[in-house]
């Protein structure tokens, strides 16, 4: 019985919702009958201020106003949807109403002309009134007929929400057993939710301690990297310096070869060139060995460049490691006379750029005063070198604080970042657009890794040609537990 009474009280109020609906379609069909109408009217009215003032503010009114009259007519249409009759009477409306648009649009380019007068005796002249009369004639034949739908839909939602209300009163009695059912059902499922919360209260407690255990194995893991690390890039300078050494012995012999090769050409005889050779002077070389002679200086040179630059890279490597061995201290940070100082030292830099740099108020942390110097010069010092030629240098550094952070841009007006290049700008020993300017790819690296260190977060936002801003968001009160020691 209860499940009979149920499932018929569902399908009562089902029906009922459904005849409210109805009731309430019926309602915004009147509605958008309303609202075509006086859009026509605003239409009207927008269009004859505009003849009679020819007021640029009217003028939009009735752009907006006639632009919208066919949706208004789309969309009576769409409601009107589940009645032929309506839909005929929605498109019969269309013509006229096409019609009177079609005036107002000519008398419109009257005054566009500045030939006012002639707008508005065309209106005149128009046959404006039967096209209006058919436009309301139509419109009230569709109220009339759907305030006969809201009668008869009201009268069957009445009689169903009726019968709705009888099943719901022969039900109650049944609903309190149900209810007392339900208590038991609740009082049970109660006792094993908190017998499963004690479960999960116990494995949460292993959870940590694996979690414990997990991170001093990263951190033991971390540890010998950053050892490896220095060991490799150690060890690689002794064979770098030998190649070093080899290749400027080479450099030195290179004239010496050069000079044997010219003395065994067929028939070669001493020549007051080549006795001044014997002093230092380059060998007298036919074509063939001058090339040769080219292309082992060339050789030598990419020789020399490579050794010059792996030199670099194993310098920044150590540089990295032992920045990763070195132990953060909290300081309390006068931020603003820490930029300001850093400004200084890149004063000569600036000017010899023609940039400006401009400081802001900035909020004081408590934060490692090495670290912080580090991110911010590497920062400025970035904004400075990739400004754009010819174009006066402005470089804001602005500050501000949110939810226990400090967040703080360093803004230029430079030659801005690629946005598919935002992410690989950060990657170690890579470096985005023209490489024109000399560096090793590492410092936006090392700027980020110091930041997470901090227990912060870095972002850039940049388009090219348009400038870059990097963000940098460090905790106001930074201590050593807030953040894992190693990066």
């Amino acid at each position: 019985m209860l499940v009979a009474i149920s499932a018929l009280s569902v399908i009562l109020v089902d029906r009922a919702r459904q005849d409210n609906d109805w009731v309430v379609h019926t309602l915004e069909v009147e509605n958008q009958i309303s609202t075509l109408q006086l859009r026509i009217r605003t239409t009207e009215s927008a269009a004859r201020g505009y003849l009679l003032t020819e007021d640029q503010r009217f003028l939009d009114e009735y752009l907006d106003a006639s632009a919208k009259v066919h949706a208004d007519i789309d969309e009576l249409i769409r409601l009107s949807g589940d009645n032929p009759a309506q839909i005929g009477n929605s498109n019969r409306l269309q013509q006229p109403v096409q019609a009177r648009l079609d005036e107002f649009e000519r008398a419109i380019n009257f005054a566009r002309q500045h030939d006012t007068q002639g707008g508005i005796a065309m209106l005149r002249a128009s046959d404006s009134g039967k096209a209006t009369e058919r436009i309301n004639n139509i419109a009230s034949e569709m109220r009339t007929q759907e305030e006969r739908l809201f009668a008869l839909r009201t009268a069957t939602a009445d009689h169903t929400e009726r019968l709705a209300s009888i099943v719901t009163v022969v039900g109650s009695g049944l609903v309190v057993v149900l209810a007392g059912i339900s208590v038991f059902l609740v009082r049970r499922s109660t006792r094993a939710r908190d017998e499963a919360e004690a479960l999960l209260r116990d494995a949460n407690v292993n959870l940590e301690a694996t979690v414990d255990e997990r991170t001093a194995d990263l951190r033991e893991a971390n540890n010998e990297i950053q050892r490896f690390a220095y060991i490799v890039s150690h060890d690689l300078r002794s064979p770098l310096v030998n190649i070093m050494g080899f290749t400027s012995e080479l450099e030195e012999l290179r004239t010496d070869i050069f000079r044997r090769i010219a003395a065994l050409q067929p028939g070669a005889e001493p020549t007051p060139q080549q006795i001044e050779a014997e002093g230092g002077a380059e060998p007298v070389l036919d074509p063939q060995d001058k090339q040769l002679l080219q292309d082992f200086s060339e050789a030598l040179e990419f020789i020399k460049s490579s050794i010059a630059k792996m030199d670099r890279l194993i310098s920044a490597i150590l540089n990295l490691t032992r920045e990763g061995r070195r132990e953060f201290e909290p300081v309390r940070i006068d931020t603003r006379e820490l930029i300001e100082a850093i400004v200084t030292t890149v004063a000569h830099q600036a000017a010899e750029a023609e940039a400006e740099i401009h400081i802001e108020p900035l909020p004081d942390i408590t934060s490692d005063r090495l670290a912080v110097e580090q991110i911010f010069s590497n920062l400025i010092d970035n904004a400075l070198k990739y400004l754009k030629v010819g174009v006066p240098g402005e470089i804001h550094i602005r500050g501000r604080t949110k939810l226990g952070y400090a967040i703080i841009d360093v803004t230029d007006n430079g030659r801005g970042i690629d946005p598919k290049d935002h992410q690989r700008i950060f990657d170690l020993f890579r470096r985005a657009g023209t490489q024109d300017k000399p560096g090793q790819g590492i410092g936006l690296a090392h700027v980020r890794a110091l930041v997470r260190r901090l227990g912060g977060t870095m972002s850039v936002a940049s388009e090219l040609d348009q400038g870059s801003t990097f963000t940098v968001t460090l905790p106001i009160k930074w201590n050593t537990n807030q953040r894992n020691r190693d990066p």
